[in-house]
């Protein structure tokens, strides 16, 4: 017998939240972001659900592989490019677009014995300080495909650091300088992609000629103050379980590992099937807001490796086998992160292949 607890998948508010990036961005092509297997969604579920996507970007040569396989005809793009001389017949093989981010890989493509290249998205490190050409070396690099590979389309990229703090409006506008600089040495026009989701939302003059959504997809908010729900999203993933003990602890009574939860007052105490090798999150500490038949309570002590424990005052009528709501919905995925102190995307990325997920509308 399995153990209750699920990931409920809900195909119909991925399309749901496709249709609302879709009203921000008008006529700009939407790349939808499947990396980590879909944010822990599931790869090929997800890329179903989202067929009217223009194109995907995925980090792993083997996911492209793998949306290839499944039959889809839209750009895959490598989001960290290739390593290896061999990948990139791989990529030729597969019609799979490709990152170019720095020298290495350039002169890796550029000495390739064959002259048809695969498409290029050429990325440009406007002040984000991980991958890419500063703009000045993006121009040299751009100038090199054109002369080597003159029928090759290519594509400038850069990526916001700052675009989900709203106070931080100078640094995105640092950016767009630094990459409008580059477009101006430019002779052609070039097709552009700059925006991620937290730009998709709030700054419309970035969306140019792709935008990449990555969490506004899964129904979470890229804005630390908001969440999805708050944006017009709708959650797609529901993680849940069921009870599968009570216990009753008298006044001074100790919880759980450690003990750091001493009971006050006597109260009926819920032990939950999920924990931290399911992808719950170890430091949610007491008080996190948890679901027990629809109604909200709370985290109480340390989550372990397959259990968790919750409040059952006020749920007189909760008992073995009713069912949790952990994130998702009734309860938003942000506010748990917040109280465990990390961010939406660890959570749903984090999910263990041991939870079953279960699709809902696909």
């Amino acid at each position: 017998m399995s153990r209750p607890i699920r990931a409920l998948i809900n195909c119909a508010a991925l399309q749901h939240n496709f249709s609302v990036i879709r009203s921000h961005v008008g006529q700009s092509r939407i790349m939808a972001v499947v990396k980590a297997d879909a944010y822990g969604h599931g790869l090929l579920r997800t890329a179903r659900a989202l067929d009217a996507a223009d194109g995907f970007a995925v980090l792993e040569l083997e996911a492209a592989i793998q949306l290839r396989e499944a039959g889809f005809r839209q750009p895959v793009l490598l989001l960290e490019g290739f390593f290896s001389t061999e990948e990139i017949e791989v990529i030729r093989h597969y019609g799979l677009s490709t990152v170019i981010h720095c020298h290495e890989q350039l002169s890796m493509l550029l000495a390739h014995k064959e002259t048809e290249k695969p498409d290029i998205f050429l990325k440009i490190n406007t002040g984000m300080n991980r991958l890419g050409f500063k703009p000045e070396e993006g121009s040299s690099a751009l100038r090199k495909l054109r002369q080597s590979c003159p029928n090759t389309n290519i594509t400038l990229m850069t990526h916001f650091a700052c675009a989900d703090d709203l106070l931080e409006t100078s640094h995105v506008e640092q950016q767009l300088n630094g990459f409008s600089l580059l477009q101006q040495k430019q002779k052609a026009d070039i097709p552009r992609t700059l925006a991620n989701s937290a730009a998709i939302l709030h700054y419309p003059g970035t969306h140019a000629d792709w935008v990449r959504p990555g969490i506004i997809l899964y129904g979470a908010s890229p804005l630390p103050d908001k969440t999805g729900i708050e944006l017009g999203l709708r959650p797609v993933m529901t993680l849940t379980s069921r009870i599968i003990a009570v216990q009753h602890l008298e006044p001074s009574d100790r919880l759980g590992y450690g003990g750091s939860f001493v009971a006050s007052q006597p109260i009926r105490v819920g032990v939950v099937a999920a924990g931290y090798a399911d992808g719950y999150p170890r430091h949610a500490p007491t008080g996190t807001s948890v679901l027990v038949n629809g109604q909200r309570t709370r985290l109480i002590g340390r989550v372990s490796m397959d259990m968790l424990t919750v409040d059952l005052s006020g749920i007189p009528e909760a008992a073995a086998g009713s069912p949790v709501t952990l994130w998702g919905e009734g309860l938003p995925v942000e506010e748990v992160a917040r109280s465990a102190q990390t961010i939406s995307y660890e959570l749903l990325a984090a999910l263990s292949p041991r939870v079953q997920t279960v699709s809902l509308n696909c």
